[in-house]
């Protein structure tokens, strides 16, 4: 074979390459846009501007904590208790409210009660090698039970200040508050990840610990501390629906840590930690709101809707595993 027959094939063999770490890369893109088209072809009030603006909002509150989820998982641990961190949070805000204090101190207040949660929960894994499953799953019922006790079951009522409303309720233009705060908090926690030395950390421990530990990273502390952000985006997300219903809702926010887990794999973040991003937990969040905002405007079931979405979550799953194999060769 002639050097330039060989070096014709070494490019063809670059660009296949390079075509298949695209579609690696972006394939969730690719399905999402897919979607949005059979989406507005099929119910064509989906593209009007309310629809679109719900469907933002609706999303926003577990893309907030997904994105703190996508932290913790990237170092290859969970937290199950985002969920009843965010109804605490919630409750505490309207509480403050009612107390006199102002709307600021009391967001500050309810996001550090959740930072406080984080931090407990991330030093009983890191420092007493207690595994993160069993621990969150601890705190998903002490604060859920916690949040039950500080109003003994009732929902609060406060008057909403119109900054705190503004932040959950209001919009810039067409554009919703809490979407717009979704986004600058992707792209802030994007920025963080891939372009300071803490998110290789992050992405170092969830590789390997002990390699990690090895090089002299502080481990436990980088752990501790993706808890403690997990607990205050989760609070924040809480605080965000209170300030939107304009009431403190004990049960609010049940299952919301399940949505923001599926977000995350969905979007191609490894169980095992060290792989993932932003990008794709953000692209997976709006990917799941589409889905059910196109099953809700075709009338089906709820039932029904829970089984689709679970058959697609598995079959994305599979696709993104394969093609990541294939990439990989």
């Amino acid at each position: 074979m002639s050097d330039t027959s060989v070096a014709v094939a070494e490019t063809l063999s670059t660009q296949k390459q390079h075509r298949q770490n695209i579609i690696v890369k972006f394939n969730l893109l690719f399905i999402f846009a897919a979607l949005f088209v059979v989406a507005s072809l099929v119910a064509p009030q989906f593209l009007t501007s309310q629809n679109l603006a719900n469907l933002l909002q609706q999303s926003s509150l577990t893309g907030i904590v997904a994105i703190g989820m996508t932290l913790v998982i990237l170092t290859a641990g969970i937290d199950l208790s985002v969920g009843s961190v965010a109804a605490l949070a919630g409750m505490l805000v309207a509480i403050f409210i009612g107390m006199g204090i102002a709307w600021p101190v009391a967001l500050l207040l309810a996001v550090l009660a959740g930072a406080v949660s984080g931090g407990i929960v991330g030093s009983l894994s890191a420092y007493l090698m207690l595994p993160a499953f069993m621990v969150t799953l601890a705190a998903l019922q002490s604060v859920r039970g916690l949040t039950y006790l500080t109003t003994n079951g009732t929902p609060t009522t406060s008057e909403i200040p119109l900054g705190l409303r503004f932040l959950g309720a209001g919009s810039v233009g067409p554009i919703p508050t809490v979407g717009i705060i979704f986004i600058v908090v992707a792209i802030v926690a994007g920025v963080v990840l891939n372009k300071t030395t803490y998110g290789e950390y992050i992405y170092a421990v969830g590789s390997n610990k002990d390699a990690a530990r090895l090089s002299g990273l502080p481990v436990k502390k980088i752990l501790v501390s993706v808890y403690v952000i997990s607990g205050s985006l989760a609070a924040f997300a809480g605080i965000l629906l209170t300030a939107r219903l304009t009431i403190g809702q004990p049960t609010a926010n049940q299952g919301l840590e399940l949505d923001a887990i599926a977000a995350v794999v969905l979007g191609g973040t490894s169980l095992f930690g060290g792989k993932g991003s932003i990008f794709g937990t953000f692209v997976a969040v709006l990917l799941l709101s589409v889905l059910r905002n196109l099953f809700n405007l075709m009338g089906l079931s709820s039932f029904f809707q829970m089984l689709v979405t679970g058959l697609i979550l598995v079959a994305a799953l599979i696709l993104n595993h394969v093609l990541d194999r294939r990439g990989s060769r």
